[in-house]
């Protein structure tokens, strides 16, 4: 296993059963339109020629909308690789798992068109995954990587029809998870407590169709932690959070996100800006962004206390 992923059938997963029993994951995003002319050439290239056909099949849409329905079309047609792992939800607290097998295919004239072959082997119990992977898997995505839990997905999958409790399988990673953990949760704390911030009187986590879809953003060169816009709808604010100290590295990360923006989801007459979020930054950060004048440095503090 490379990597694994989530795939969504349908809402709800109320396609899950289906696929399952056909021996494929499928996605929609798209009418019936045969997507395979515009593989092969990576995610830039895919967007760049699919975005303008979706936005003319719905006008109504914005640019960012077409970036995240194509972005998930092509990272589950093309970006997903034979071998990786899918994971399914399917209505109630399970996951079907599988390994998939084969490219991309079109199947004209179905709900969900776009397909790849998986062979299904089990089932997962989201009670059994320890709380980040069962929050990471609850993500509304239609597609998303899991690649931070690849060690205990295969330990799960692995056990999943054997008595030995899984918890004691689990491969021990726990530094990583640990941080891995940490800056999820600083994600999750923000996005929820969003309005209340100095960045939410001044700016909304993107919303299409009245559904968050700012947080973990896809982009061609990663998931962005969030997408936000201004009230006035004229500039857009890609949020890179880092727990602990932030580095340089950060800047050149987070204009990548920048560049992908500019070029893919900008509408006429507007902007793009950029905010690291840490809770300390260095000399080398702050040398860094005293020529990038279109991003700031924010730091949050966390606070504990006792009361009687």
């Amino acid at each position: 296993m490379t990597t694994a992923w989530v795939v969504r059938q349908g809402s709800g997963g109320k396609n899950a059963e289906e696929m399952i029993n056909a021996g494929y994951l499928g996605v929609g995003f798209i009418r019936d339109y045969d997507i395979k002319p515009h593989l092969g050439s990576g995610a830039a290239a895919f967007r760049a020629a699919m975005n303008t056909v979706y936005l003319e099949m719905y006008p109504d849409k914005s640019r960012i909308a077409a970036g995240l329905a194509m972005g998930n079309l092509w990272a589950a047609c093309e970006g997903i690789s034979e071998g990786d792992m899918v994971l399914a939800p399917k209505p109630g607290r399970t996951y079907q798992f599988g390994i998939v097998t084969g490219g991309y295919e079109f199947h004209s004239g179905t709900e969900l068109p776009h397909r790849r072959r998986v062979e299904w082997k089990g089932a997962l119990n989201k009670d059994d995954m320890s709380p980040v992977l069962a929050s990471s898997a609850g993500s509304l995505m239609t597609v998303f990587q899991l690649s931070a839990h690849v060690a205990e997905l295969a330990a799960l999958t692995q056990l999943a029809d054997q008595t030995q409790p899984i918890a004691q399988a689990i491969s021990s990673q726990v530094e990583d998870q640990l941080a891995f953990q940490m800056e999820k949760q600083l994600e999750d704390f923000l996005v929820h407590n969003w309005r209340s911030t100095a960045l939410g009187r001044e700016y909304d986590i993107y919303e299409e169709d009245g559904h968050l879809v700012g947080q973990q953003y896809p982009s061609d060169t990663g998931p962005m932690d969030i997408l936000a816009i201004s009230k006035d709808r004229t500039r857009l604010l890609v949020v890179e959070l880092k727990r602990g100290r932030a580095s340089d590295v950060v800047v050149g990360q987070i204009q990548r996100y920048m560049g992908f923006v500019q070029e893919a989801l900008l509408e006429p007459g507007q902007t793009v800006e950029g905010v690291v979020i840490a809770q300390e930054d260095d000399l080398r950060i702050r040398r860094a962004l005293s020529i990038a004048r279109d991003i700031r440095f924010m730091r949050y503090r966390v606070e504990f206390h006792l009361e009687a």
